[in-house]
This record gives C-alpha cells, sequence and structure tokens, in this order.
C-alpha cells in the first residue's frame, strides 16, 4: 500500500495513541523495511516517521540506552541534568516542542542573555555594552566574509582591535558556540547558522525526551552495527545479534564514528562521502557539575555566566539549573579538548581554580560534589558536535545524497540547524522521508508539506 505525503503526515501526527513497542528483551529480528542506526534524535525521529507508514523499521543502538549526545542523569545528583544537548530551538516551528508537551513533559524558554563577569566583580552596564558591540562587529564580519567566492576561517575575519573583549568574543563564537575554535571553523558555516531563535529547555531533561519519544519505536540497545552491504536494492545489517535484511537503512551515526571505520561497508562507502564526513569533525564540548548547595556565588535560577578573559581558556557557566544546587561549568574547543583528554580530575580541578578566580576561594570550599562528561571518549560519538572545517561547508550536502539503499541522517547533515538538536531531528524525519520514497512507501504530492526550515527560508523571501 501506497499512502500520501499528507496522509502520512496525518498518521505521524496520531502515534501518541500507538502502543509501545519495544526490541530490546526480544530477539533481535531478522528484517524489517527500513533498518535505523542509532537511537539519538535523529534516530528516533526516523523511526517515528516510518512507523506512521505502517512499515516495520528495526533501530539498533550501540550504547545501552536511547538518547544518542542528549542523555538526562538522574542518578549523581538529586535532581536531573542533562550531560548532552540541552537546549531545542525555534519554539514556532520546532515539532519536538509541541511533542514535548503532548508527553507530559514541561518545557519553558531558556534565560535570554548572560552575565559578564570581570575578576571578581559583575561587569557594568557599559562594559557590557561594549562586549555586546564586540560581539556584533565580530558576527558583522564573519558574515561579510561568507558572501565572498572562497570560504576562510572565522579567526582570520575578526576585527584586530577587540581588545580586552577578544578572549570572550572568541570563545563564544566558537568553543562555546560550535565546539572548535574560530580558526577552525568555516565562515560559512557559522553564518548559515544564525538564524537559531529562543532557546527552549525541558525541564526533566532533553535526554528524557528523547527517550520517551523513543518508547513507540522498536529499539535494541547495546546492539552495535558492524558491517552493512549495501546495493540499488536492499540492504543487510550486520550486528552481535545477528543479521537484519531490510530493503533500506539510515544511519545516525557522527561523523567521526562515521569516519572512524567503525561500521564496514560492502561495497566501501564511496570515497566522496567519507572526504565530506571528514570536513564535518566533531567539536569537543563539555560539562563540569558541580553542586553548590546554598547558592554561595549569589546568582539566580539557570543564570548563565561568562567571564572577561585574554584567551580562550575559559568557560561559561550555567548556574542553579532549574533551581537546584547545580552549576555546569562548560568547556570547549581545543582547550576543552585538551583538558577532556586530562580526566575528570583534571576538569574538576579546573573548574574549581574557575569559580575561585571570579567568586574566591569560599566558593570552591563549598562544593559537596562533581562529575564531568567526557563526549570525545565516548566510542559510540567520539565528540560534541559537527563543525565545518574552512571550505568544507558544503559537505553538509554532500552528507544527504544517497549511497544505494542507505540514507545518512544527524545534525552533520543539516546546512543550518547543524549542531542542534533540532536539527538532528528533523534530519531523521527528511532521511525516512527519502528511504521510505525510495522504497515505494509514500509518494509526494503537488502541494508538499514544509519543514521547520523550509518555513523560514519562504517567509526570508
Amino acid at each position: 500500500m501506497t499512502i500520501t505525503r499528507r496522509g502520512f503526515l496525518s498518521a505521524s501526527a496520531a502515534l501518541a495513541a500507538l502502543p509501545v513497542l519495544r526490541a530490546n528483551a526480544a530477539p533481535l529480528p531478522r528484517e524489517a523495511d527500513i533498518v535505523v542506526i542509532g537511537a539519538g534524535a535523529a534516530g528516533i525521529a526516523a523511526a517515528r516517521r516510518i512507523t506512521a507508514a505502517n512499515r516495520k523499521v528495526v533501530v539498533v543502538e550501540a550504547a545501552s540506552q536511547v538518547g544518542g549526545r542528549c542523555i538526562t542523569d538522574t542518578t549523581t545528583f538529586d535532581v536531573p541534568f542533562d550531560r548532552g544537548a540541552r537546549w531545542m530551538h525555534n519554539p514556532e516551528t520546532n515539532p519536538m516542542i509541541r511533542l514535548a508537551r503532548s508527553a507530559g513533559l514541561d518545557v519553558l524558554p531558556a534565560p535570554a542573555g548572560q552575565k559578564m563577569r570581570i575578576g571578581r566583580r559583575n561587569a557594568r552596564a557599559g562594559e557590557t555594552e561594549e562586549f555586546l558591540a564586540a560581539l556584533v562587529r565580530a558576527n558583522r564580519a564573519i558574515d561579510e566574509a561568507a558572501r565572498g567566492k572562497l570560504d576562510t576561517s572565522c579567526a582570520s575575519v575578526l576585527p584586530k582591535d577587540l581588545g580586552d573583549w577578544a578572549g570572550a568574543t572568541e570563545f563564544m563564537l566558537g568553543a562555546s558556540f560550535a565546539g572548535k575554535d574560530l580558526k577552525e571553523l568555516s565562515a560559512i558555516d557559522k553564518a548559515r547558522a544564525q538564524d537559531r531563535n529562543a532557546a527552549i529547555a525541558c525541564r526533566q531533561g532533553l535526554g528524557t525526551l528523547i527517550t520517551k519519544l523513543g518508547e513507540q519505536a522498536p529499539v535494541a540497545v547495546s546492539t552495535p552495527a558492524s558491517r552493512i552491504v549495501w546495493s540499488n536494492r536492499d540492504v543487510s545489517v550486520e550486528t552481535q545479534g545477528g543479521k537484519i535484511a531490510a530493503r533500506a537503512a539510515i544511519i545516525t551515526v557522527s561523523t567521526n564514528v562515521l569516519t572512524s571505520g567503525a561500521i564496514k561497508f560492502a561495497p566501501d562507502i564511496p570515497k566522496r562521502t567519507l572526504d565530506a564526513a571528514s570536513k564535518l569533525t566533531l567539536g569537543s564540548y563539555d560539562h563540569i557539575v558541580l553542586q553548590l548547595p546554598g547558592n554561595p556565588l549569589g546568582l539566580s535560577r539557570d543564570d548563565i555566566l561568562i567571564e572577561q578573559s585574554n584567551s580562550t581558556r575559559t568557560a561559561l557557566m550555567y548556574a542553579n539549573i532549574g533551581g537546584s544546587s547545580l552549576c555546569s561549568i562548560d568547556v570547549g574547543g581545543s582547550f576543552g579538548r585538551d583538558l577532556s583528554e586530562q580526566g575528570e580530575k583534571a576538569m574538576a580541578a579546573f573548574a574549581m581554580e574557575w569559580i575561585t578566580k571570579l567568586f574566591g576561594s569560599e566558593a570552591a570550599v563549598a562544593v559537596q560534589k562533581t562529575s564531568a562528561t567526557r563526549w570525545n571518549a565516548s566510542p559510540y560519538v567520539m565528540g560534541a558536535m559537527s563543525a565545518s572545517a574552512p571550505g568544507g561547508q558544503l559537505s553538509r550536502r554532500i552528507l544527504t545524497e544517497p549511497i544505494g539503499n542507505v540514507f545518512l541522517a544527524g545534525e552533520a547533515t543539516h546546512e543550518t540547524l547543524w549542531g542542534t538538536v533540532d536539527g538532528a531531528w528533523e534530519s531523521g524525519e527528511r532521511a525516512a522521508d527519502a528511504a521510505l520514497r525510495k522504497i515505494g512507501a509514500i509518494k509526494d504530492e503537488p502541494a508538499d508539506v514544509p519543514t521547520q526550515s523550509t518555513k523560514k527560508r519562504r517567509a526570508r523571501q
């Protein structure tokens, strides 16, 4: 049976009424219409789409839990916190926010701004204005460079007179935004990503949301795909639990995993695809979480704080998360990568040093417990978010090209929402549409339903 895209989308909206399906405790199915590799946001979005089209889907996940880079820790401290992604964006068009509310979860706007710390005092109003002006000038320079014929690094076009605000500007636009220093970041990629707005948080955690939405898909966790045999007719996915024969496959692993060779392909994956992925390697971004009861820093709920720094050896603080005693010290870029390689003990030591520098030694004394993420060391992710090297922005589009009956998805395949869970989700839906179309399960209608990205593009025309 073939259904139209409009009927398919109507069925997708009704998914909440379907019974929960799980493959975790059952033998791995030997066949499916489509196999999805990876149970992060992209994989779950794809699986829901396929299920809505009344096609059989199996999701295989290498890790022991659903979520990918969206993992909510509910055991380390007395309140949940997100170890990976923590924000959604574009609430007027993002389907995840509607789905979160339908699932009974609480969504709320993130803080609109951030506080600036200069040494052990808060920045004065005029100083904050100077910093914001520096950010505007730097962004404008990157935007102008992105209009040129040749792509270049963001660092090469920054104004040379940012003065005392150079370090904080580079950190906010590079390491904090993309997990890479500006010298490693494509000006075109950065400029095209600037249409995001209005960050939204899920009070129960973004990982909790992805897990909740994944309850409706048959997911086999702790089941890494080891080999994919593909053609223009069908695919075979090999795992430790056996082979799955399917008509198509959707691969949602990170670019670092794709290029690592952890998954073998027969025939080999095209060099064009691997070259594209190699230009979109993952940046480094980690959370060092401190438990600080009694609010010794005197900050408000969900405060975001940065410092005036003369280098990128700095951090961003997300304080009193959700009204709790948890404060996350976020590090990224080359400094964050080097720090992560030294291990959790070194990461906690830096966080103590950093808050002591800004708030005094009594702040570090008040810390009761610490925990740090190390996404670069995660064997099934190998980093944080994709970020294009100079000259590599067009690689995102290349990753959306079919490889026989294999389709790629994930935030790295999204040209404007890369680095976000929103982009990952939309890419999963897009890949599912392409796979379903390839196997004849859906057909387009003349008046297509726009995605959140096309809605924004049409609005600007």
